[in-house]
């Protein structure tokens, strides 16, 4: 059935034979007898600024130690297991209703960035990132897609939480603190384990997220150095037990790759700001491996005119990822010789544009 609704012209015909009082009262109706959120919007109305000293109240009461110890104890009994069950310390109910207390934390930490003691929520916010991206590769909650049933957008979290450290901190405290959690965090395909839907629509880049912020040249340069520092201590640092079934190299390899477009920014970024020794650390570094990295490297010496050692490198790349577009653009580009494989799938792509177009 098609709902009336009065336009804007018949709207005010109506009301203009009514007194104040008679108005008032027909507002008071729709005021008591209405909705939370219509009620909200009236008293918005009715007196906007007491409606934002209300949210701005909010904020203010906001607890960010109180906030940061609700998240690592939410966060240190998904990562036991404990909502996954056989374990007291979570009840069945909240088992269920995991994502909402989730969604609750994560507005109450973000909330509490907003006070003045914002390094607390800080950290709560970063924890709260480091168990959603933890949930790509484990089970911690009854979910086939954990990310996605608690309607959490990392790159806007991320956003977020760089811009208050950033903002309260500077340049450099916030290159520093955020470097390393680019690091943990990046995907190159979102962070939902099916990698499309609508939360998924929602989602950016960690690397769109930092070049909105680094606006200067000084900016971007600081920012590589401090980058450098934490693949130097991801280079470093402690050796996980490998499984068995990964071969030596994979863990650099996936960091590689979902690095891969933050590099390529650097890499543009850099050579305009005469940024080659930061450069050339990156593409020969130990933290980082894999065809996304050769990729790296032939880029690299096709901008400094090594057109034939670029030629290998892109080769090189398109004998493990011979279906890799940007690999064929780069060989096509400089005219490299394309592997078979790479020469079967670039016919066949040709083929299939000329067929659409």
């Amino acid at each position: 059935m098609q709902m009336r609704r009065m336009n804007r012209e018949q709207f005010f015909g109506k009301l203009a034979p009514l007194d104040e009082d008679r108005l008032a009262k027909v507002l008071w109706n729709l005021y008591w007898r209405g909705s939370a959120p219509m009620r909200a919007r009236i008293e918005a109305a009715i007196d906007p600024d007491q409606h934002d000293r209300g949210k701005d109240a909010s904020i203010a009461s906001a607890d960010p130690e109180g906030v940061l110890a609700e998240v690592r104890d939410f966060v240190s009994l998904a990562r036991s297991g404990a909502y996954l069950g056989g374990d007291r310390r979570v009840s069945p109910k909240e088992r269920t209703r995991w994502r909402f207390t989730f969604r609750r934390l994560v507005t109450g930490a973000q909330d509490a960035l907003r006070t003045d003691d914002s390094d607390a929520a800080a950290a709560a916010v970063a924890e709260l990132i480091d168990l959603a991206c933890a949930t790509r590769e484990y089970d911690y909650f009854r979910s086939e897609d954990p990310v996605e049933a608690a309607r959490f957008v990392v790159s806007d979290a991320a956003a977020l939480l760089w811009s208050a450290v950033r903002d309260r901190h500077g340049l450099s405290v916030f290159a520093q603190r955020s470097a390393p959690q680019l690091i943990r965090w990046a995907s190159r395909h979102g962070w939902t384990r099916s990698g499309w839907g609508p939360l998924s629509e929602k989602e950016t880049s960690l690397a769109s997220v930092l070049a909105g912020m680094l606006r200067t040249p000084e900016m971007w340069i600081e920012f590589a150095d401090r980058y450098l520092d934490a693949l130097d201590d991801a280079a470093h640092a402690p050796a996980r037990p490998r499984n068995t079934w990964r071969r030596e190299g994979w863990a650099q390899e996936q960091r590689t790759a979902a690095l891969a477009d933050w590099h390529l920014l650097l890499l543009n970024k850099l050579t305009d700001y005469e940024g080659d020794d930061q450069l050339t650390s990156l593409a020969t570094h130990p933290a980082l491996a894999g065809p996304e990295l050769t990729y790296l490297q032939a880029r690299l010496a096709h901008r400094h005119g090594d057109t034939s050692r670029a030629r290998g490198l892109v080769h090189d790349c398109l004998q493990k990822l011979p279906g890799h577009q940007q690999f064929l653009d780069l060989a096509t580009e400089i005219g490299a010789q394309l592997p078979p494989r790479a020469q079967e799938i670039s016919k066949q792509r040709q083929t299939a544009q000329a067929s659409t177009s």
